[in-house]
């Protein structure tokens, strides 16, 4: 149901091509005809869908809730479900669990039931409540701006030949800096220093600031213990090591027995 086939296009007051679900009722809950972008409450269904948007990023769960049922029963639903998926990236905090339920109710709504009929209408809604639940967030958006106004930063500060009013977290990227350990076997610096899987598995595997817990610490000293590369006690101890919570990037020195 959420192909092109299975949409009606209109054109809005404003000109501009819309669409609707060919099943959905051409009048409003009062009996008058909707115009092309209006609900069967009688709302723009953009500033429905910025409701929900809103609802969602202060997780008001009631709010959030009515917004997505009003577009999914007003034909709306094809707009609903592309709107979610651009919430659960661009208004809630990474790694949240909501996405795949958002993914789930939208199979379920559009596959196997009518997105506007009453099973429709409850994925809707669930889905809808499961993002106002989850935690909200505007990493994403905030990130990926402020890397493009560094980008910028960075080519005016090189025309100007002066210092950039911002940089990228990295700062210098180079061999022997503090990203250090990227330069590995697996890129070109790296390999022209001569880094091989020793370099990588002493100081480019390690994991933190919590550590490899039980059986992967085990597997991978046995893996050096094992290796064709001779690994001291003092490389496996390191390369297990958790990195320091206040220094990530660091590689302290240590007697490797050598």
């Amino acid at each position: 149901m959420g192909d092109d086939e299975s949409r009606q296009a209109t054109f809005g007051a404003d000109g501009e091509l819309s669409e609707r679900d060919p099943d959905a009722d051409g009048t409003n809950d009062f009996g008058e005809p909707k115009g092309a972008d209006e609900t069967d409450g009688g709302f723009n269904r953009f500033a429905v869908s910025s409701l929900l948007q809103k609802a969602v990023r202060r997780s008001d769960e009631e709010v959030a809730a009515w917004a997505a049922w009003e577009l999914a029963r007003s034909g709306f639903a094809w707009n609903l479900w592309e709107r979610l998926h651009l919430y659960v990236v661009e208004d809630l905090a990474a790694g949240q669990d909501v996405a795949l339920l958002v993914d789930r109710y939208e199979t379920l709504a559009t596959e196997r039931w009518e997105p506007g009929e009453w099973r429709g209408r409850l994925c809707a809604v669930h889905a809808a409540l499961a993002c106002a639940r989850a935690r909200s967030s505007r990493e994403g958006p905030n990130a990926d701006e402020f890397f493009r106004n560094a980008a910028d930063a960075r080519v005016e500060a090189r025309e100007t030949g002066s210092d950039p009013a911002a940089d990228f977290p990295v700062g210098a990227f180079e061999p022997g800096g503090e990203y250090d350990v990227a330069f590995d076997q697996h890129t070109g610096e790296g390999s022209r220093l001569g880094r091989g899987a020793e370099f990588f598995k002493t100081h480019g595997a390690r994991v933190g600031p919590e550590g490899e817990g039980d059986p992967s610490a085990r597997w991978q000293r046995l893996n050096m213990a094992l290796h064709d590369a001779d690994f001291s006690g003092a490389q496996i101890a390191h390369a297990l090591d958790p990195v320091d919570a206040d220094e990530r990037w660091a590689e302290p020195s240590f007697d490797d027995g050598g």
